[in-house]
């Protein structure tokens, strides 16, 4: 059998591709892999930016794979240090991950597509949660959905499991851009080339101050940041790459970013 999770390094970027036949789902083994995976890609100083996408043309992924389910593995299984699919749960990663959606996303797929923090999606691509139909909830969309996308339109979603299309996905701010099929990866690679000539220690603040203040209000969650209490943005304000940022400015260049 081959490895379920791929990967493959282009200088600071990492992709991850998801290759499980016949459909991608997931079980607690690959889960447990893809969390490993995405660990070392956050600890990883030489890496930027990881692309998360599946094989075939059809599948991105449904999910839970419910034929291990049906054998008792229980929705409460050890899915490793990221939680479901490695990327939900896990702990400071700060660093921008880019989901290119090649087909069909429904439910704890389209849950881990959610996770990141950029999705590109195929003109085919369809999302869902359709967790109602077989007695179990997407919890992570109930969590996540509600607060990202107009209330009615979540809840429309998670209670009537209904597919939409990357264009609705599209028009509620879940999906960035559609493209053909063909181009999809090019242009997930484009993107995350862009990602990779950033400045990686912007990157990691801005992820930390949108996980850390998003259940804070306003006041609290300006005075986390000029406090200074967030690690990543008081290491960006004594970086070099905070100094180098200005001097570029104002030599009218473009800046170098060292991420230190």
């Amino acid at each position: 059998m081959t490895e379920p999770i791929r990967t493959e390094r282009r200088g600071a970027i990492l992709e991850v591709t998801i290759d499980r036949p016949k459909v991608n789902a997931i079980d607690a083994a690959t889960s447990r892999i893809m969390g490993r995976v995405f660990a070392e890609f956050r600890d990883d100083p030489v890496l930027r930016v990881a692309i998360l996408t599946a094989a075939g043309e059809r599948f991105f992924c449904p999910g839970w794979d419910l034929k291990a389910a049906a054998a008792g593995e229980p929705p409460d299984a050890d899915y490793g240090v990221g939680g479901f699919g490695g990327l939900q749960e896990l702990p400071g990663l700060n660093k921008p991950v880019i989901c290119a959606v090649n087909g069909l996303a429904y439910g704890g797929g389209f849950e881990i597509a959610l996770s990141c923090d950029l999705i590109v999606a195929a003109e085919h691509a369809t999302f869902a949660l359709p967790e109602i139909n077989s007695g179990t909830v997407a919890d992570a969309a109930s969590i996540k959905l509600p607060r990202h996308i107009p209330y009615h339109v979540a809840m429309d979603l998670l209670l009537t499991g209904r597919p939409i299309d990357a264009h609705e996905a599209m028009r509620w701010g879940i999906v960035r851009e559609i493209v053909p099929a063909a181009r999809l990866l090019d242009q997930a690679r484009a993107l995350a080339d862009q990602l990779a000539n950033g400045p990686p220690l912007v990157f990691a603040a801005i992820k930390e101050i949108v996980r850390e203040t998003a259940h804070l209000p306003i006041q609290q969650a300006f005075n986390l940041v000029t406090r200074r209490s967030l690690p990543t943005v008081d290491t960006l304000y004594e970086s070099e790459d905070q100094k180098e940022g200005a001097r570029a400015f104002a030599e009218k260049r473009k800046p170098v970013w060292r991420g230190r």
